[in-house]
């Protein structure tokens, strides 16, 4: 028995060896050896693995990224030592200002800049114990910050177990790639939510969200620039500290040099206010150090900012140019964009000849009709977008907002509250691919393999109208697409038969119901047990389930009652996915009225297995130890929830107690 434990412990330990490997090839040092199906084939069995022998997983497996239930609220925390903003250059006459200062102060004594990108993002300190990601914190006001760090380990780019086991600080900048931003941005306009006005504002409230689980679909990288121990810095110089850091696993922008003057300085900063916008992520300037950390404790600090740093803030993006049309696009969940197509004009370095308008109400604010001359902007933005009329056309015809789907020909429905029309019918071309690449992600209907370019390939070859046409595909009919072999389309085919078995929930939130996601769609089960019950319930019932209020309730009957949809409905019953599922009771049972939170590892229980018997027993599972909190739950390395439990007084029991209460009921 001790020979096969062992066995099992070293095929765990090799497979998350070679996970953490391809993390690090793929998302800091951006030269992945393996595909994404590959990578998810890989952890997929670690996972299994880890299932099977909870005793053998560790808080730094990277099954362990995403964990916990959503959180009630963040713990403010004091930093080492405080996190300062910059002084600003806006030009190089002040850049030069700020070398002549610093030669000043150091009395002609040489020195060099380290010059580094201004990353547009959220300043983050995450901590290490041992090698072991501690916590990470905000940088609230500099001297206090929030604790986030079940957010912090969901970014993929932040290592959970430095190379080293050595005890220090690392601190970088949480960002959000341009396509991830484009993408977050198209999902919130589909969801009628306001649009996130730069990838900093995405990065810092992606970072603050309650459910970790709503970070990790947000892609965030984390950078790091600054090497701590005990608070300050622990190299003789800051290019030390950058090379120390990449040795250790973390991301270190590659764009920085070390400068011996300030021509070479100026020289970097205009070099990278040409390239910027080739990056794949936002900048706003760059960032100039001196590099000697004996000479930046000899310059010193103002009462706002070191002496012996500065940033050079790149000037705003925007141009003028003439509104030739305006057209419209549907979304994955039918939401109608209008969208400016403009004169071809340069804003940034980079041709620009579309503009979103976000939706009907922004065209009336604007005051906008077709022939007008407007200015556009791209400061901080991805995406460019209309900002203001700047000379009206005496020709120019107000646009209206199509009644009907330009591509199916639907007729379009505001809901309540919302300012998008949308088309409800799910078969329209225009939703088909990223409805398809929904219903198969990972998380919904979980159909690996069932990638972008292969749904497109479906898509265009009129294989797929419609998700369940999936059901009916054959293995032959793969086989003969590009790049798809005989066993590469007997797995798919696998995996579509095996989606079969995913519980009502996922279907639920497959379907693309609009404001109805993973949480919604879990509810709406647990409530009423049966699709054909949520299809038919009127608006009045349907708000009997937790969480949901009128806007969500009109948005299901909507959805139900389009027959297209009731169609769509009759051929996934016929294709034998699961339509019931037991009725749950929330809030109802022996725990009810009491709030738990789970902390550490548990010698048999895996957390969501913990959570859902808790919830299951009419309890409450928050994701921070609050005075609302009834009961923690504490395994091994428990950290910081236990430390403030015991502060405010709060009720302690170990995974064995929790049992016990729970064969009691």
């Amino acid at each position: 028995m001790a020979d096969a434990e062992l066995s099992i412990a070293e095929q765990i330990r090799q497979l998350r060896s070679e996970i953490t490997r391809h993390e690090h090839l793929y998302y800091v040092l951006d030269s992945p050896e393996i595909t994404d199906a590959q990578y998810d084939s890989l952890l997929r069995q670690l996972s299994s693995l880890e299932d099977q022998h909870p005793e053998f997983r560790t808080p730094d497996s990277p099954t362990q990224r995403v964990g916990g239930a959503p959180r009630e609220g963040f713990v403010k925390l004091a930093h080492s030592s405080p996190m300062l903003s910059l002084d600003n250059a806006l030009n190089e006459a002040e850049l030069r200002d700020f070398d002549r200062r610093v030669r000043d102060l150091l009395a002609d004594e040489p020195f060099e800049y380290v010059a580094e990108l201004k990353l547009d993002g959220l300043s983050l300190a995450v901590h290490y114990n041992a090698g072991l990601l501690e916590r990470a914190i905000t940088r609230g006001d500099g001297a206090v910050g929030e604790e986030v760090t079940a957010n912090a380990r969901t970014i993929r780019s932040l290592p959970l177990r430095a190379s080293t086991p050595l005890t220090f600080e690392a601190r970088g900048e949480a960002i959000i790639s341009r396509r991830a931003f484009d993408r977050l941005n198209e999902q919130r306009e589909q969801d009628g939510l306001p649009l996130y006005a730069n990838p900093r504002n995405s990065a810092a409230g992606s970072l603050r969200v309650l459910d970790p689980a709503i970070t990790a679909s947000r892609q965030l990288e984390f950078m790091a620039y600054f090497y701590f121990v005990d608070g300050q810095p622990a190299c003789q110089s800051h290019w030390q500290s950058l090379e120390q850091l990449a040795a250790l696993g973390f991301k270190v922008n590659p764009h920085r040099r070390l400068c011996p003057n300030i021509d070479d300085l100026i020289s970097f900063c205009n070099e990278f206010d040409q390239r910027r916008e080739q990056l794949p992520y936002e900048i706003d300037g760059v960032v100039a150090k001196i590099n000697s950390i004996a000479q930046q404790r000899r310059l010193g600090y103002t009462a706002k900012a070191p002496r012996w740093a500065i940033a050079y803030k790149y000037a705003a993006r925007d141009a003028e140019t003439t509104v030739e049309g305006i057209t419209v696009q549907v979304g994955r969940t039918g939401a109608i964009t209008p969208v400016a197509i403009l004169r071809d004009v340069q804003v940034g370095g980079v041709t620009v000849s579309r503009a979103t308008l976000h939706n009907e109400d922004e065209i009336t604010r604007l005051g906008l009709r077709v022939g007008d001359r407007v200015r556009v902007e791209r400061s901080g933005d991805v995406i460019p977008k209309v900002v203001a009329v700047v000379a009206s056309s005496p020709a120019g015809q107000p646009f209206v907002m199509p009644r009907s789907c330009p591509v199916c020909a639907s007729s379009l429905i505001k809901l309540e509250g919302e300012v998008a029309l949308r088309c409800l019918n799910v078969n329209c071309p225009a939703r088909l691919m990223a409805t398809i690449e929904h219903f198969a992600a990972r998380g919904v209907m979980d159909i690996d393999g069932m990638g972008e370019a292969l749904v497109k390939q479906l898509v265009d070859k009129g294989l797929v109208t419609s998700v369940a046409d999936l059901y009916g595909l054959r293995a032959e009919q793969l086989e003969a697409l590009d790049r798809m072999g005989r066993k590469s389309a007997a797995k798919i085919i696998e995996n579509i038969h095996a989606s079969r078995r995913r519980p009502l929930a996922r279907l639920l939130s497959g379907l693309g119901i609009s404001f109805v996601g993973e949480r919604t769609a879990q509810i709406l089960a647990d409530t009423f047990g049966s699709l054909d019950r949520i299809a038919t319930l009127p608006e009045e019932q349907l708000q009997a389930a937790e969480e949901v209020g009128p806007k969500v309730a009109a948005a299901i009957r909507l959805f139900f009652a389009d027959p297209r949809n009731q169609e769509l409905i009759e051929r996934l019953r016929a294709a034998g996915l699961c339509f019931e599922q037991e009725i749950r009771v929330r809030g109802l049972g022996p725990f009810s009225g009491l709030t738990f939170v789970l902390t550490g590892t548990f010698p048999t229980l895996k957390r969501e297995e913990a959570k859902a018997r808790i919830e299951a027993a009419g309890g409450k599972v928050a994701g921070s130890v609050s005075k609302k909190t009834s009961i923690v739950v504490a395994g091994e390395e428990a950290g910081s929830k236990l430390d403030k439990a015991r502060e405010l007084g709060i009720e302690v029991i170990d995974e064995a107690e929790l049992l016990r209460r729970l064969e009691n009921q």
